[in-house]
């Protein structure tokens, strides 16, 4: 008898086992989906991980179907998904849930069916049960969806419970494949026609009916040029009707065939490169090669358009010659729309993107063709190092110091820079680092040997690096000088900007009007009702919104605590600067780019296309502006609040505000002559500010690496946060205590807390947070795990904490 372990899209503690009937022994595999039963009636698909002889302990099911004929995923994958359940404290069921596209992802869906036995009276039932029925006995079978519709209300289960219990209808859970197939109708010509003396005698027998020959030309001309003809094609380009068409198939003249086309249309590999590199780009090249021969990860530090995208296209050339996958990473979706034009301009459409923004058809059909090896290039988020490779030779992570790799809710809270080094060391593959500004732990090891470390510290063509100036703040409200939140120094360079028709980019980390109103009588500021945050206010929409759940409510015009109607906006955010430059520059064209602004899936790339296209004079942004975008002709940016980036209270603050600074500056100059930064800012001496102004990376690393030496902090220690939540305060208070003083003996002065975050209440939850400083032993690493899976599981066992929700965020950032 065979078994076989099958992961559950479910937050499961661990793998179920189910027996494997007969019929399927000598053609199950690891990694294809099956149908299996959990509970009493619902139905899954799950992933096969092992088939094995070993009986558990329990009564198991039998499998009840084998949904696919090759694997879904390869045994890398399980073994990838094994690693980040056990280093990032989740279940593999929440791991396969975040891979799996939803369409491959199935599970039973309830369908009520009639009973023939019970007759067709109906006299005994209310008037729910009544339209019920008398449904059910025409359609013979309705789903919930259907049952709420008839009714017209939500709540339907008690009638079907009544239902039930009257033998009216049964109950059957179906198991639904989601994913379907793109059809289109083809249109070919007929096979008597295909004969050039036949066509010519068609053509002549046609001249009474000019818009039948006008199609049958067009579709000529297509079939030539395309070599299948698309129905909708074929109407577009001859202006022609559907009936003007079907008149030429009643005539047996042409014929239409649907067929599957893909979604997502990939060619072969047809690498151009037609670049050379420059003398220090070829330098570092030939280091990176070297240091590849006995290192597997690699780490590019080079300045902002010093040219680092085009030594990936030479590495991504080599690997795609030895018929080995790429996958390239970026930190944001974002992002990909410049970096694609780019790559495809090499590599043709041998690359597929993969992201959240795609539909869920699509994402089946770029899963099955990177599985294929159809696929050699992916360009993508964090959520493409999921896919299923066949064989990967090169991971490049592109701005690798970015936050946004860190997956945060829901589990699994991976780290795509971690994990892909990981998962890049299960095929024997080679991993590339690439920022301006590395992350403090990437440099570290680079400097320890760990990582190989390849330097690039001049920009592509003998551009010089922007200028910076730091603008005091104080000094000029002191001096009166300010025009809203503008210094003199930024108004001025922008007016020159705009005189010599160049571009401008301003960066404010805070999106809409202002982060907070304020009655200027008692000093009260409208929070949210459901969390402890003040609201932001929104002025296009004139609505006062909490970012952290998302609910937004009216603006204020009366103070709640005192009653007096002097509330006020205070600070600014993306659309107050916005408003002011409206004002200030009236013939500007100017543009704002946050997630406000940026809400489908081509607003972005718009929005990119008109800054290229120079239809945009001034850009408003938040962090999107930061990202390793490249514009030939912007030539100033400002940063028009530094001291908000440098005061949030965490060990990462100053790294972070390097960071964004830097990039946000490296924007300036790319092309055309030496650009400029202007920081408005008030605590000018900041150590931080004078880092930035020189571009100086290595000694903010020096200042920094010490620091975190002294508190235990990483990259000398590691870091898990664990947060509890719950609805009562007091409840989650106590098991936070409770579960510390059970930790104390265990882990001693390397437990920070618990204590509550700074933002304490969200969506109505209440939360208490601790940190374990771990060192870096693997060993030490894994027995702290072991022993807080054990207390997690202690702990909710008793009853009062029993719906305590508690989140383990390993190597949190």
């Amino acid at each position: 008898m065979k078994y076989a372990d099958v992961i559950l899209p479910l937050a499961l503690p661990k793998n179920y086992t189910y027996a494997v009937p007969e019929s399927m022994e000598h053609a199950l595999q690891p990694g294809s989906r099956v149908a299996v039963q959990l509970g009493k009636q619902k139905k899954y698909a799950g992933i096969v991980k092992a088939v094995h002889e070993q009986a558990p302990a329990y009564k198991t099911k039998p499998l009840l179907d084998m949904l696919d004929k090759d694997p879904v995923v390869y045994p890398t994958q399980l073994a990838f998904w094994s690693w980040i359940a056990s280093y990032y404290m989740c279940s593999e069921g929440e791991v396969l849930n975040a891979a799996l596209p939803a369409h491959l992802k199935l599970s039973s869906e309830t369908l009520l069916l009639y009973n023939d036995a019970y007759g067709d009276d109906f006299t005994a039932l209310d008037d729910d049960e009544y339209l019920i029925a008398e449904a059910l006995h025409i359609r013979k079978e309705l789903r919930i969806e259907e049952v709420q519709l008839i009714l017209d209300k939500s709540e339907v289960y008690s009638v079907i419970k009544k239902l039930i219990e009257k033998k009216v209808c049964l109950i059957y859970e179906e198991l639904k494949e989601v994913y379907r197939e793109k059809k289109e109708n083809f249109v070919q010509l007929h096979a008597d026609y295909h004969d050039e003396e036949q066509l010519a005698a068609l053509f002549n027998d046609m001249g009474r009916a000019p818009k039948q020959m006008e199609l049958l030309l067009a579709y000529l001309h297509l079939q030539k040029t395309e070599g299948s003809v698309k129905q909708n094609d074929l109407l577009k380009k001859s202006g022609a009707t559907t009936a003007q068409l079907k008149g030429l198939v009643d005539k047996n003249i042409l014929w239409i065939e649907k067929r599957t086309v893909d979604r997502i249309r990939t060619g072969k590999v047809d690498a151009q490169i037609d670049f050379s590199l420059s003398p220090s780009q070829e330098v570092a090249l030939q280091a990176i090669r070297r240091h590849f021969e006995e290192k597997q990860v690699t780490l590019l530090h080079g300045v902002t358009s010093s040219g680092k995208t085009q030594i990936y296209v030479k590495m991504m050339e080599e690997c795609l010659a030895s018929g080995r996958q790429v996958l390239y990473l970026l930190p944001e979706i974002a992002l990909t729309a410049q970096i694609i034009t780019r790559l495809q301009k090499h590599f043709g459409s041998s690359i597929a993107i993969y992201h959240s923004r795609f539909s869920n058809n699509e994402r089946v059909e770029i899963w099955n063709k990177v599985k294929n090896g159809e696929v050699q290039i992916v360009l993508g988020a964090r959520s493409s190092l999921l896919l299923p490779f066949r064989d990967l030779g090169l991971i490049i992570l592109d701005e690798e110091h970015d936050a946004s790799y860190k997956q945060q809710d829901p589990a699994p809270r991976y780290h795509a820079r971690d994990a892909a080094i990981y998962y890049a060391s299960l095929f024997k593959a080679k991993v590339l680092l690439g920022s301006a500004t590395p992350a403090l732990e990437s440099y570290y090891n680079a400097q320890q040997g760990k990582y190989g470390l390849v330097e690039l510290n001049e920009r592509f063509g003998g551009i010089q690096m922007p200028a910076i100036e730091v603008v005091d703040i104080k000094q000029e409200m002191a001096e009166k000088t300010m025009d809203g939140n503008f210094t003199q120094a930024l108004k001025t360079a922008i007016t020159q900007s705009l005189t010599e028709k160049k571009q401008v980019i301003l960066f404010q980390n805070r999106r809409g009007y202002a982060p907070f109103l304020l009655c200027t009588t008692c000093g009260w500021i409208p929070h949210c009702k459901q969390c402890d945050v003040s609201l932001t206010y929104h002025r296009n929409q004139d609505k006062l919104h909490c970012h952290y759940c998302g609910t937004r409510y009216p603006y204020v015009y009366t103070c709640e605590a005192c009653g007096s109607q002097s509330l006020i906006p205070k600070s600014f955010g993306t659309e107050k600067i916005e408003d002011d430059l409206q004002q200030l520059f009236p013939e500007a064209r100017i543009a704002r780019m946050d997630v406000d602004s940026i809400r489908n899936k081509d607003s972005h790339n718009k929005m990119i296309r008109l800054l290229e296209e120079q239809e945009i004079d001034i850009l408003v942004g938040t962090q999107m502006v930061v990202k390793g975008l490249d514009f030939d002709n912007v030539n100033l940016v400002g940063i028009l609040s530094a001291d908000s980036l440098l005061s949030y209270p965490d060990f990462r603050v100053n790294e972070r505000a390097f960071q964004l600074m830097e990039q946000v500056s490296g924007r300036a100059g790319r092309k055309h002559g030496m650009g400029k930064v202007l920081i408005q800012a008030s605590n000018t001496r900041h150590p931080i500010l004078h880092f930035v102004s020189e571009h100086d990376y290595k000694s903010m690393y020096e200042a920094e690496i010490a620091e975190r030496q002294q508190f235990g902090y990483p990259p000398f220690f590691r870091v898990l946060k664990l947060t509890l939540r719950h609805k009562n305060q007091q409840v989650v208070e106590q098991a936070a205590q409770i579960l510390a003083s059970w930790l104390q003996p265990h882990i001693g002065a390397q437990l920070v807390g618990p204590a509550a975050p700074l933002v304490a209440r969200v969506r109505n939850n209440y939360l208490q947070e601790m940190l374990i400083k771990l060192p870096r032993d693997s060993r030490v690493i894994a027995h702290v795990k072991q022993v807080l899976r054990e207390f997690f599981v202690q702990l909710l066992a008793e009853k009062r904490f029993r719906s305590v929700v508690i989140v383990p965020d390993v190597d949190c950032v």
